[in-house]
């Protein structure tokens, strides 16, 4: 699997949405490591690109509560598990459950197995709430897919925590969830 730095050289065959977190990284001068691959759905696919970009891809999971007025994007490690019981006081909600392609494309412009931090890019008005795993908040890279499972960037943790969740207006709780 190669490493690329940047952007790809051409647009041709990405999609649009991809293009727009590699334009908007650029824009705020925020350097990332990315490598294409075939698509993958679970965590458990991710294992190859984990090797090639030296780092455990995040767990991104779309939520809502029981009445569909709350979303939740929570960014976790890989190798943990939710535990909704866990989640639900620390936000606070109760009834958490997944919420819906759907759902998950009108809030994120992304599909199931393409959840990502940088769909927030197209939410707004703040109809998504970030939660973000303490474990995560600690480590020095951060990895994810730019809102397509074809592909994956790694990134400075402080530059998505400073530089891009201002630029996208959102900001995030941190939860504490265990292994």
């Amino acid at each position: 699997m190669r490493i690329y730095e940047g952007r790809p050289a051409q647009a041709v065959g990405r999609l649009e949405k991809e293009m727009k977190v590699y334009d908007l990284l650029d824009e705020l001068g925020i350097p990332y490591v990315r490598t294409d691959h075939e698509a993958v759905m679970t965590i458990e696919a991710c294992r190859e690109v984990d090797e090639a970009l030296h780092i455990e891809i995040c767990k991104n999971l779309f939520l809502c509560n029981r009445q569909k007025t709350n979303y939740y994007l929570l960014v976790m490690p890989g190798g943990k598990n939710l535990q909704a019981k866990e989640l639900s006081p620390q936000i606070p909600s109760s009834r958490l459950s997944f919420a819906s392609g759907e759902d998950m494309e009108k809030y994120l412009n992304v599909t199931p197995g393409s959840a990502t931090i940088m769909g927030l890019i197209f939410d707004p008005e703040n109809k998504v709430q970030l939660l973000i795993d303490e474990e995560v908040l600690g480590e020095e890279y951060f990895a994810c897919h730019p809102c397509v499972n074809t592909s994956s960037i790694r990134l400075k943790t402080e530059d998505v925590l400073g530089k891009f969740l201002k630029a996208v207006h959102h900001d995030y709780i941190p939860v504490k969830l265990s292994r």
